[in-house]
């Protein structure tokens, strides 16, 4: 993260309204962007969409819950839980 002097980047008239708050310490400014939901950036959310529909197939397709379980290295509760 790179810090930059407010007096070096911003109007008087703001810099001293942002005075009257913060004077003297480090202010953190987010970004303006919209924070993507989980798993949006690394693919993660994909993976396990994908993954889900197929233990639904296989489910669908009589495949028992404990062979998916082993299958996908998941607790049978979970697989309850996808196809539920």
């Amino acid at each position: 993260m790179k810090y930059k002097n407010a007096q070096d980047i911003l109007p008087d008239h703001l810099l001293k309204e942002l005075q009257q708050y913060v004077s003297g310490e480090t202010l953190y400014i987010p970004n303006i962007r919209e924070k993507k939901s989980w798993g949006e950036s690394s693919g993660a959310r994909a993976y396990y969409k994908q993954r889900n529909e197929q233990i639904r197939a296989r489910y669908g397709e009589g495949v028992p819950m404990e062979n998916l379980a082993a299958q996908y290295h998941l607790s049978v509760d979970s697989i309850r839980k996808i196809v539920g």
